[in-house]
């Protein structure tokens, strides 16, 4: 797609921004779906208490501002020559605001925070949509009876900051307050105001949609002109092509993130796997089930802030400097353990240290910890999913690692593949936004752009868990299991 201007053909391009837990990226594409221009700013976590996360609003808005701008003259093209807009941003990260003044009433609390534990729990153990369950027999209330709320849904976080904001309470009473997670707060902006939704993938992921009952206010997603709204993990599976049935996706950035598409219906497991809706394109809605682990680029960056290496690059090498941990096991839950254990009073935890354990050791036991992670997460999808694995695609920082990529495909049994660039996000987000406009046809198209850098085969012979490693990985799983119920509270 090229447009006529002034006489001159002009190439045209896909502008696509990832709004992470970490960073705020932007990249231009091209119709080969090659980066033509980048830019990048950190994102400022700010920890109030004990267990507390958040973001300053007013903060994330510049840097999405300023990312935009950056990328488009990276690329050394004219913000006409964008065909659209795509635009992906991480989940279950929420604020609340004055409808009148756009003033927030509080910092955005991220999916990571901690601070409505004990109401999770409460929720957990309550019988009520077991009983809804008994009385009305529907399949839907059977499915809201299983499903294991988490902290990393919105709705107990929301219910905390509304009991502890007074100004949010008041405005709610004179019906001025406004609730939205990052990508409605950057729609009511960029349309000052004139604009409030969310779409259908960051809405699944709060725990205030009913995934099972879908309802429909505003299709594709379109709420600024040629932009498209998805969630970052969504988007990440988009950008995969993980497109059928049994197509599983793992991105390992701040946390992990395992999904696996379950076509037309949603589903829901015992254990912690969530239903999400993946992307609605005209009339089709695909669904996702997804587990994730929350501290998985925290431990690498902890380990890098105790100088245990200077670049992350090294640690593939340090690990495999070693035939193995020296019996040293690390549990990588700051941030509690998620599926298929949901123990938000669980401590991160380093043991077996002995006198002869070096540097290389500690760092061939945190990376393994991720491995074993993914493990958990891979098993618990297989037993309660029942749906046959066609593929596994890997993204994410923490990806790049040959050593965790390697073990995991190990432990899996599987051959795990590896695309040449990880932002998987931006590029996912640019692929739904560029079909939704005709800069792409369809996903027969989107799947030629595939560039795969590598792909990691598991040990000869090898069946999952590795022989070589099932005394390891029991070991670790004995110390997952001390760190457990460790905290008074989360």
């Amino acid at each position: 797609m090229s447009s006529q201007r002034n006489g001159f053909l002009k190439e045209s391009f896909i502008l696509s921004v990832d709004v992470g837990t970490s960073s705020i990226r932007s990249h231009v594409y091209d119709r080969e779906a090659n980066i033509r221009g980048t830019c990048s700013t950190k994102v400022v976590l700010l920890y109030p208490e004990v267990g507390h996360v958040e973001m300053e609003p007013d903060m994330l808005w510049r840097g999405f501002i300023s990312v935009v701008k950056g990328a488009v003259q990276d690329a050394g093209v004219h913000m006409r020559q964008i065909s659209a807009l795509g635009i992906s941003t991480l989940r279950g990260t929420f604020t609340t605001w004055d409808r009148r003044t756009s003033v927030p009433f509080h910092n955005f609390i991220s999916w990571q925070d901690q601070r409505a534990a004990e109401l999770v729990k409460s929720w957990n153990t309550s019988c009520v949509m077991k009983l809804v369950y008994s009385l009305t027999r529907q399949k839907r209330s059977l499915a809201a009876s299983l499903i294991v709320f988490s902290t990393q849904h919105v709705t107990f976080r929301l219910v905390w900051a509304l009991t502890h904001s007074k100004q949010a309470r008041q405005a709610i009473e004179e019906g001025n307050c406004c609730f939205g997670t990052i990508d409605t707060w950057l729609i009511y902006k960029l349309t000052k105001g004139q604009v409030h939704a969310t779409d259908y993938s960051n809405a699944s992921s709060t725990g205030l949609f009913d995934t099972y009952q879908v309802c429909v206010v505003c299709s594709s997603s379109v709420f600024v002109r040629r932009s498209l709204w998805m969630a970052d993990q969504q988007a990440a599976m988009f950008g995969e092509c993980c497109f059928d049935v049994g197509d599983v996706k793992i991105t390992m950035g701040t946390g992990t993130f395992m999904d696996i598409n379950t076509g037309n219906e949603p589903h829901t497991s015992l254990a912690g796997l969530y239903p999400l809706v993946g992307w609605k394109i005209g009339s089709e809605v695909v669904y996702l089930a997804e587990g994730n682990a929350a501290d998985t680029g925290t431990a690498v960056k902890w380990a890098q802030e105790l100088d245990l290496f200077t670049d992350v690059g090294e640690t593939s090498a340090m690990a495999a400097s070693v035939s193995d941990s020296d019996g040293v096991c690390f549990v990588p839950s700051f941030s509690g353990l998620q599926a298929p254990l949901n123990d938000p009073k669980a401590c991160a935890s380093l043991m077996g240290l002995k006198p002869s354990t070096t540097k290389r050791h500690l760092v061939r036991a945190i990376l393994e910890s991720l491995s074993f992670r993914n493990k958990q997460l891979y098993d618990i999808m297989l037993r309660e999913t029942s749906i046959p694995i066609t593929k596994i695609r890997v993204d994410g920082g923490v990806s790049s690692n040959d050593f965790v990529m390697q073990l995991t495909a190990d432990l899996f049994g599987r051959k795990v593949a590896r695309p040449q660039h990880h932002d998987m996000s931006c590029l996912g987000a640019a692929f739904v936004a560029g079909l939704v406009v005709g800069f792409w046809r369809n996903q027969e198209e989107l799947k030629k752009l595939q560039c795969t850098d590598r792909v990691f085969l598991p040990k000869e012979g090898a069946s999952p868990p590795s022989r070589d490693y099932l005394q390891v990985l029991q070991t670790w799983e004995g110390a997952l299991r001390r760190s457990m119920n460790w905290y008074n509270k989360p």
